[in-house]
């Protein structure tokens, strides 16, 4: 005769806790999963309406960009159609935008010519700083220091002005040195690469020191290579910032042979919307590939680890 298994309350305890976890992961997945789809929805859309033909892209969104007799916007009445896959893929705009019409890669490389020089000497000059703040402390350096987060919390449109002014007195207005010389200099890299530089322990400097290193070699044998996680990500923020730049540009530059392609975007007319889609895929393409190959330093250099594992 088969004797009943005894209820064990432990048991029931831990099996109910395993399942309330499995639904507390099911719900924050569908969640995640949610805000996923609905960042990555206008990315999709413009990639594949990109391939779109004019006629398609006007019977589709016409509505969306009509204007009226006196050029603005008009009532949008009639229903939008959002479409993922169009009828007909077709290269023609990718074909006008890269052979057909030199202004759009005009554009391209003036916003690689302004992006590029800002991220390699904000870096270095980040750097520097951030060593000095590391090695040598004190009350007046602590006060340029805060003095640096105050300028850190400050949106660019507040400094605007001021840049200009002072862009206006070294005579640099309506030249990329209006646009370098504030970029590289932002205090934005000098402070997150100070936070991480204070956490090397102050042993590897002490050992170093013992050995008979020097300051330069303190600086470009043990600090920078031990901050590689901080520089690569926070060259990865300083590019996809200054990349994405539409106030400084119209401001500090008149003359709109210099301007990036990210303020030639809001310029394209109602006409030429499918090349529109087109030039913003290739737009988005560099900060794309730099994020995905940066990722993971990305994540190390915010959390401010240091490159450092016991």
């Amino acid at each position: 005769m088969n004797t009943p298994s005894k209820y064990d309350p432990l048991k029931a305890r831990k099996k109910r806790r395993k399942v309330i976890h499995g639904i507390n992961i099911s719900i924050c997945v569908i969640i995640a999963a949610m805000f996923a789809i609905m960042f990555l929805t206008p990315i999709i859309l413009t990639v594949t309406n990109s391939f779109m033909g004019a006629s398609e892209i006007s019977s589709n969104y016409g509505s969306v960009f009509a204007r009226s007799e006196k050029g603005g916007r008009v009532f949008i009445s009639e229903k939008v159609n959002l479409k993922f896959i169009p009828d007909m893929v077709s290269g023609s705009q990718y074909l006008t935008v890269l052979f057909k019409s030199p202004d759009y890669l005009f554009k391209f490389w003036n916003s690689v010519i302004l992006v590029v020089p800002i991220v390699g000497f904000q870096l270095f000059v980040a750097l520097l700083a951030a060593y000095g703040f590391t090695r040598y402390r004190g009350k007046i350096r602590e006060i340029i220091f805060f003095g640096y987060i105050i300028l850190t919390l400050m949106p660019y449109q507040v400094t605007l002005v001021p840049n200009f002014l002072v862009s206006n007195w070294l005579g640099i207005i309506d030249t990329r040195w209006a646009i370098w010389l504030p970029g590289i200099f932002s205090p934005f890299a000098v402070y997150l690469l100070t936070k991480n530089m204070r956490k090397i322990p102050s042993s590897f400097i002490e050992a170093a020191k013992i050995d008979g290193a020097g300051e330069w070699q303190i600086f470009s044998k043990i600090c920078a290579p031990l901050c590689k996680g901080a520089l690569c990500s926070v060259a990865i923020l300083i590019f996809i910032d200054y990349w994405n730049m539409v106030e400084q540009p119209i401001i500090l530059l008149s003359d709109e042979a210099l301007h990036p392609l990210s303020v030639f975007l809001s310029k394209i007319n109602s006409g030429e919307i499918g090349l529109a889609f087109a030039v913003a895929t290739i737009y988005m393409i560099p900060s794309l590939l730099i994020f995905l190959y940066g990722e993971d330093y990305l994540v190390e250099g915010i959390t401010f680890q240091s490159g450092i594992k016991g």
